[in-house]
């Protein structure tokens, strides 16, 4: 087994004495101490990073120390606040911690103990702990995608009532259903003053939350403007066919920082967008997408991937190849999933060479 902690930089199990796991919650912290051997000591206490580095400090005054605990709602504020004291702390992939396949029992003392045997035998996949500049731009990215999804609930809610009271919808163009003469005509609908109260009550709403989406747009677009090396790196996505500003702020937001990106070729499987495999021998089977990752940014990748194969003469070319080696029902998805992996692929490309996309242009 190799003695760097996996995905951890420069760090490594034979350098540390004390492994130290902790299961986080809201109010307290369930912690664990290992020699690599057995479990120390077992204890709970109150979520404050001061009372924990002081126990350490107490207890273990001369021991190389090494915490980790597992990501979750809680955030990176812990881990802040231990290296800020001198002690080196990663993060645990929730979805990559070892279990029993009959371990029925779950308690936090019992997950702090997985997580510190897990971390002397070197058996965790740990994340890179996001800079601050990547968290605020995740919480801008996330705050606009929830103001889009609440838009979109609304409109689904103000159809829904519409149908339950048996009122048409208006007539509207082809792509105009909610343009401003469609809101003045559900405004000015002749209904009972209930249905009358209950539909200008939702439009109300409607119009509140796009205001708050167009607000969010706007802190993002200056978040990022006002910081060089993001504003760079977008520039740089925003190169690639069929990606705009939306998307590059996202894919950014969920890659992190550039200088920790892997290999290209391993995008497709960080956005999901590679088959599922179960071969042996020399059977090959390969099934769906794994549908690992973020699935908004997914979609919104295959979105762009429509968009990429009209402008792309070579990303065009890879999708009639693949659409020609498949049956015509399933052609055109598997293609257009393929696409996506690529586009995946040279984003990751563009961000680890700092340049931008060359892109040849379509017949």
């Amino acid at each position: 087994m190799r003695d760097y902690i996996r995905d951890a930089v420069g760090l490594r199990i034979s350098e540390f004495d004390l492994f130290v796991g902790m299961d986080v919650d809201k109010h307290r912290i369930a912690v664990t101490v290992n020699d690599r051997d057995s479990s120390i000591k077992s204890l709970c206490i109150p979520y404050d990073a001061g009372n924990l580095l002081s126990f350490i400090r107490n207890e273990y005054p001369s021991r190389r120390v090494l915490f980790v605990y597992e990501a979750g709602p809680t955030g990176f504020g812990l881990h802040d606040a231990i290296t800020r004291a001198g002690y080196p702390c990663v993060v645990a992939s929730p979805g990559n911690i070892p279990s029993a396949p009959n371990d029925r029992v779950k308690t936090n003392r019992l997950d702090s103990r997985k997580l510190a045997t897990s971390l002397a035998g070197n058996g965790l996949k740990c994340v890179h702990v996001p800079s601050e500049p990547i968290r605020q731009l995740r919480s801008l990215v996330h705050l606009r995608y929830t103001y889009m999804q609440d838009i979109r609930a609304y409109k689904c809610r103000i159809k829904a009532y519409l149908l339950k009271e048996g009122m048409a919808f208006p007539p509207c163009p082809k792509g105009g259903h909610w343009s401003r003469s469609v809101i003045a005509a559900l405004r000015n609908m002749d209904c009972d003053p209930v249905s009358g109260v209950v539909i200008h009550s939702m439009l109300d709403h409607l119009e509140h939350l796009k205001k708050q989406l167009s607000l969010a747009e706007v802190a993002l677009k200056s978040f990022v403007s006002g910081d060089e090396e993001l504003s760079r790196c977008v520039g740089y996505l925003m190169s690639c066919p069929g990606i705009g500003w939306r998307i590059a702020c996202y894919t950014l937001a969920r890659l992190g920082d550039w200088k920790h990106l892997g290999r290209s070729y391993e995008a497709g499987a960080f956005f999901g967008l590679v088959p599922c495999e179960n071969s042996t021998g020399d059977r090959t089977d390969r099934g769906r997408i794994t549908k690992g990752g973020d699935p908004r940014l997914r979609s919104m990748l295959i979105q762009g991937a429509w968009a990429a194969i009209r402008k792309d003469s070579e990303l065009k070319a890879f999708y009639e190849r693949i659409c020609e080696n498949h049956p015509k029902r399933l052609a055109a998805r598997v293609a257009i999933v393929a696409v996506a992996r690529e586009l995946a692929e040279r984003m990751c490309s563009v961000l680890k060479q700092q340049r931008r996309y060359d892109l040849r242009i379509a017949a």
